[in-house]
């Protein structure tokens, strides 16, 4: 039986040396950024959840990692979050989800969807805000015409 490989993204928390990337590099074939604070890697695992602990286990102790996440999504569109909280923050969450009813992990799953969904309904009502004063000014017609040739011009995310 084969077993799948994992592609995992690892978030963190300071840049690497070339010394100390290659080093971690030894134990795992990693890619990394421009400026080694994200890497890549393939981990052999029935699960991404266990392809996640194998990765914590071995480069743990080696990387200052941050977050691991998946790097592609499941069958349901979702990508496995893994963040080591400080003890102390993780007796609080457990603490949080307990009084909720609710195991940690559904607990934090529960608080991220709430937190993106909060996000989201915020910057619709942003960038309508935003259309309304600038259809105060001008038509739509000019509104979109502008809007393709700003999006013409910087494809892509948000702008600084």
């Amino acid at each position: 039986m084969t077993v799948p490989h994992h592609a995992l993204e690892i978030t963190l928390t300071r840049p690497l040396s070339a010394s100390a990337l290659r080093r971690a590099a030894r134990e795992l074939p990693l890619a990394a950024n421009h400026n080694a604070t994200r890497l890549m890697t393939l981990v052999a695992a029935k699960t991404p959840h266990q392809a996640a602990r194998r990765l914590r286990h071995r480069l743990g102790t080696r990387l200052p990692i941050d977050v691991l996440t998946t790097h592609y999504p499941d069958t349901d569109g979702q990508i496995l979050l893994n963040v080591a909280f400080p003890p102390a923050r993780h007796a609080a969450i457990r603490h949080c989800a307990r009084q909720a009813g609710q195991s940690p992990e559904l607990f934090l799953k529960q608080a991220l969807d709430d937190a993106l969904a909060r996000h989201a309904s915020n910057e619709a009502d942003r960038l309508d805000r935003a259309l309304g004063e600038l259809l105060a000014h001008t038509t739509s017609a000019h509104l979109l015409a502008a809007v393709g040739r700003t999006l013409s011009h910087h494809p892509g995310g948000p702008r600084p």
